[in-house]
């Protein structure tokens, strides 16, 4: 009994002793590769890596990558876990435009990144990869032409302003209620995109619809949780958890199931207006039924796709213009006096919807929301899987099976992108002069801005997304004062699927003064 015990001991401490010489022969080796990448970045320690610190800054990762890629020559760096989970995280437009462009085939999605947003977005346009993600590419994009982007704002965006959210801001004024402005915006472009995508409206913003509720917050949850397998610190933990049910991962299946109901609802209301032949067959979800990939689960991945990239953005940016508005009164006045120069031209009063053309005219409001995506990127970071070996054109090495992320949060905050001035909130570092016409908002590099991602994944609905921000922020810009509350207080990033604003933003209304209206 005694020799079995030492047998049994021996042997655990033979596979201890084994398994310690392997991580460390194998972290000693990505130390010597970070190594020959200049030796900074990310603190490193023997056998762990990159682990303590990650397990540090965890809850603050944004500004604790953005610290170390400032530091870094080429805000690029390694960061080094034990086993085959090594990668770069960069904050560089060369490499960002050789990842998504130049080598766009030697950076897919790539199976880890798939696999961990699966349960959430199945095969999904947003995860997947190769000819499944051409054949949704393909089929969505056949949606976003001018003649749907024109439509979408005369039809869609202007009656939503002035039936819904008006009448919102405006009871909230008498009432003297404070609103999460977060909140209603996140409604307002839920009932936006369902009606543009599925020829659905689900009412979410009047408070008609009937579970829309219960689907918002089970659909931030399944986000939020899914984002968080990214942060684990052994990269396979969630799939015990998932195994066992418990935690997290049963907190995640369980709002994954009202997000599936949901979406299915939408699927089988559709399909019986089609066959009734009481809608019409164009918007973006009928024409997938068509594809030969058509199947039940497939039709639901393309609505939670679609619902992620039509809510979750546009609200994300409207959200942290708000709020950086009324922390630069100047930026706002300004607004404010474009808008009463393009009424006046065209002898419009206040509270008329603006067209398609006037919403183009917007060249420092366009500006504004643009920096403020800059500094507050809906999609915060972007991860891809490198397939061979390759060398990153500021010279970083990266192995093939490793993973590469972008870091957009970063990006709008290095000085050697945006100059010293990248911290602050300045929408003229957009305008030029455009000789008879004015002052124009400058196209700036996708590579350099990539919030709407760049390359052959670029975003289809950009232009859309614009024009919406536009509407709403010049609608109610014009009609009320938008007072947050606790103004002076940092607001705190929420870093899930997009960058949302921890504990909403809590707001007064009050209507403007015609006098500052024009």
């Amino acid at each position: 009994m005694a020799m079995d015990l030492f047998s049994l001991q021996s042997i655990l401490l033979f596979l201890l002793a084994s398994l310690y010489l392997y991580f460390f022969f194998l972290t000693t080796a990505s130390l010597k590769r970070a190594a020959a990448n200049g030796g900074v970045g990310f603190k490193n320690y023997p056998f762990l890596g990159t682990l303590p610190e990650f397990f540090m800054n965890r809850g603050r990762f944004l500004d604790w990558t953005t610290e170390v890629l400032a530091s870094t020559p080429s805000s690029t760096a390694v960061f080094i876990r034990p086993g085959s989970n090594n990668g770069i995280i960069t904050a560089n437009p060369s490499n960002v435009e050789h990842i998504l462009k130049t080598r766009f085939d030697n950076y897919p999605k790539g199976d880890r990144f798939i696999s961990l947003l699966r349960d959430f977005l199945g095969e999904g346009i947003f995860n997947s990869d190769d000819e499944l993600w051409r054949i949704q590419r393909k089929t969505a994009s056949y949606e976003f032409n001018s003649k749907s982007l024109r439509n979408f704002v005369m039809e869609n965006v202007t009656v939503e302003i002035r039936t819904r959210l008006v009448l919102i801001l405006e009871r909230a004024h008498k009432s003297g209620r404070v609103l999460d402005l977060q909140d209603i915006l996140e409604r307002f472009a839920f009932d936006n995109v369902c009606k543009l995508a599925f020829n659905y409206d689900p009412g979410c913003l009047s408070g008609e619809g009937d579970g829309s509720s219960e689907f918002m917050l089970a659909f931030e949850e399944a986000a939020k949780l899914s984002s968080e397998r990214f942060m684990y610190l052994l990269p396979s933990m969630y799939k015990l958890k998932k195994l066992l049910d418990v935690g997290s991962e049963r907190r995640l299946r369980k709002a994954i199931v009202t997000v599936h109901q949901f979406a299915d609802d939408i699927i089988r209301l559709r399909l019986e207006e089609m066959r009734d032949n009481k809608a019409s067959d164009q918007d973006i979800l009928s024409r997938f039924f068509s594809t030969e990939k058509a199947s039940a689960v497939f039709l639901r991945d393309i609505v939670i796709s679609f619902i992620l990239a039509g809510r979750d953005t546009t609200s994300s940016a409207l959200t942290w213009f708000f709020w950086l508005l009324s922390r630069n009164r100047c930026v706002e006045d300004r607004i404010l006096e474009e808008l009463g120069g393009i009424r006046s031209r065209n002898g419009k009063l206040v509270g008329d919807p603006y067209t398609f053309d006037e919403l183009r005219e917007m060249h420092y409001l366009h500006a504004a929301i643009s920096e403020a995506m800059r500094l507050y990127p809906p999609v915060a970071v972007d991860t891809k899987a490198c397939l061979r070996d390759d060398v990153l054109p500021d010279g970083t090495a990266i192995k093939g099976g490793w993973f590469i992320s972008y870091q957009t949060f970063a990006m709008g905050r290095m000085e050697s992108v945006w100059g010293k001035d990248c911290r602050e909130f300045r929408p003229e570092r957009w305008l030029e002069s455009d000789g008879a016409f004015g002052v124009v908002c400058r196209q700036e590099s996708p590579f350099k801005f990539p919030v709407f991602h760049a390359g052959p994944r670029m975003c289809l609905g950009k232009d859309m997304a614009y024009i919406q921000m536009k509407s709403i922020a010049a609608s109610v810009l014009e009609r009320f004062t938008i007072d947050v509350q606790d103004s002076d207080t940092c607001r705190e990033p929420l870093l899930s699927l997009t960058l949302r604003m921890k504990g909403g933003l809590p707001v007064k209304v009050n209507p403007r003064p015609v006098h500052q209206s024009l």
